[in-house]
């Protein structure tokens, strides 16, 4: 079970798991013996509205580092998602097809999106945030458009 740093604004509070990494986009990358799972950050999920679809890359889709590796719908936005990791997808996660909606209740356990093989993990992950730099990231974005309500 991961640890989370959290941060409330107005009646919002935000997660990030600290046993995982992160790219520009709030997209997650969990390495899970030699392979690395992907999913959205809470902050995403929550920005993003309610998911009502999800379309994740098939198994054997082959990505390079910031190629789409899922694109979300939901009432407020569509949005496509870059992989933090490039390599081949292995699994996907098969929620996505019947309860996309998974993604907003647990987006760091059940809402994952895919598995992927990574190419080069130690050179994908030199190009990641930690929690601590996503969250600092997370935290302004939050603080600027609280500003803007």
């Amino acid at each position: 079970m991961a640890d989370f740093l959290e941060f409330t604004i107005d009646k919002f509070t935000f997660r990030v798991a600290t046993d995982r990494w992160y790219n520009d986009q709030g997209v997650w990358a969990k390495p899970e013996g030699g392979r690395v799972r992907v999913g959205l950050s809470d902050f995403v999920q929550q920005r993003s509205g309610d998911v009502a679809f999800a379309e994740v890359k098939p198994v054997g889709t082959s990505l390079a580092l910031g190629d789409e590796v899922a694109v979300i719908e939901s009432i407020k936005v569509n949005v496509s998602f870059s992989s933090p990791v490039g390599g081949k997808v292995v699994e996907s996660n098969p929620a996505m097809k019947d309860s996309p909606e998974v993604v907003n209740r647990d987006p760091f356990g059940e809402g994952w999106l895919a598995v992927i093989q990574p190419a080069d993990w130690a050179a994908d992950s030199l190009k990641l945030l930690d929690a601590q730099a996503y969250f600092g990231r997370m935290k302004k974005e939050a603080e600027e458009e609280a500003k803007k309500l």
